[in-house]
């Protein structure tokens, strides 16, 4: 559903003036007076939600802990969820009945207008099928590829080199790193539905301030592969387990600039992959059994997050939490082993680089 001028339906708190519009006649020595928000307004924003979540309270919907745009109504004939994003509701549940009573209600409420089953959401196309749903962003990364201006119509079996390893001085500076900054944005979003480029992103991500020509070609790169892979994306099946599963691994000293090791980690919810990510750790790490721990906590406290929110369902079914063949971890009971085979000594550089990266005083 697609609320109008969804930002006019806010009331102000604040007295707010503004000068008079150009053509409408008044006093010179006169202001006027907003009684409602407007758009370009500071408050604005906050009015508006302000001003739903209120009306979303009186049907009985709270507001989730981990989400404040998502609205939850348990009740004994099912479970209604809306998200809001901006003017931009979506809303499903099991409770078809709660469904269509919101529906209505909100419609008397504000101007909306519905927009049937959810198909296009925020630049993601949703695809109905037998057995689930699927998401991708084919239209999205097309108008990406059109962006980047390849001279050619070769693609990349991987979306990043192999081993490689790229440093601050690799290069020269880019004319224009405008350009850059724009396309790994896009990228950066296009990884909502794309994880196997979540590490390539990760990587050209961290020179952004100051591009240089070797990471444009990384990009270039990915974006050939993007090509050659345009309508990958996601499933979630209509029939599966609710069981979480968990893996995760780290590299140790993978970052030639500051020694930082990068975590990497992916949860499945039965055989639907629903969580990963790719990123840098804050500090070095003096072992890789370290790193390893660093990343098994990342990874326990996403896992946390993610049964908060299959929770909602008051689902009663178990869940566990495992590892790659490195590490292994039981969030249940709170329990992560590594074996002492994979554990190396400490190196000095990484010693050395800690120590300068510690605040000072």
């Amino acid at each position: 559903m697609d609320v109008k001028n969804a930002f006019l339906n806010g009331d102000l708190e604040e007295e707010v003036y503004i000068k008079p519009p150009p053509g409408y006649q008044h006093p010179k020595d006169k202001v006027c007076c907003l009684r409602r928000a407007l758009y370009g307004l500071k408050q604005a924003p906050c009015a508006w939600f302000a001003k739903f979540s209120n009306t979303m309270n009186q049907l009985n919907f709270s507001c989730s802990p981990h989400d404040s745009a998502l609205f939850v109504r348990s009740t004994a004939h099912g479970i209604v969820l809306l998200l809001l994003y901006i003017d931009d509701i979506t809303i499903t549940g099991n409770d078809n009945t709660g469904v269509h009573e919101l529906k209505m209600y909100l419609g008397q409420q504000f101007e909306m207008k519905d927009l049937s089953r959810l198909n296009y959401f925020l630049g993601i196309e949703v695809h109905h099928r037998s057995d689930g749903i699927s998401l991708s962003q084919v239209k999205y990364a097309t108008d990406l590829i059109s962006r980047a201006h390849l001279s050619d119509e070769e693609v990349e079996t991987t979306p990043i080199e192999p081993n490689v390893h790229y440093t601050s001085i690799d290069g020269t500076l880019l004319d224009n790193p405008t350009h850059y900054r724009q396309l790994v944005g896009s990228l950066i979003y296009l990884a909502i539905t794309r994880p196997d480029i979540a590490y390539a992103v990760h990587v050209i991500s961290q020179f952004m301030s100051e591009p240089h020509t070797t990471y444009y070609v990384a990009v270039l790169r990915i974006i050939q592969y993007i090509r050659g892979t345009l309508y990958h994306g996601l499933h979630f099946f209509a029939s599966s387990s609710l069981t979480l599963r968990a893996y995760s691994d780290a590299d140790w000293g993978g970052d030639h600039d500051d020694r930082r090791s990068t975590t990497g980690f992916c949860i499945f919810l039965g055989h639907s992959l629903i969580s990963w990510r790719s990123k840098k750790q804050t500090l070095a790490s003096r072992s890789s059994a370290e790193s390893e721990y660093r990343a098994l906590a990342d990874t326990t406290a996403e896992v946390l997050h993610d049964r908060e929110i299959r929770s909602l369902r008051h689902s009663s079914q178990q869940w566990r939490g495992s590892h790659l063949p490195s590490s292994k971890v039981s969030v249940g009971d709170w329990r992560a082993e590594t074996k002492p085979s994979n554990a190396k000594l400490p190196r000095p550089d990484l010693c050395y680089r800690r120590l300068v990266t510690v605040r000072q005083g």
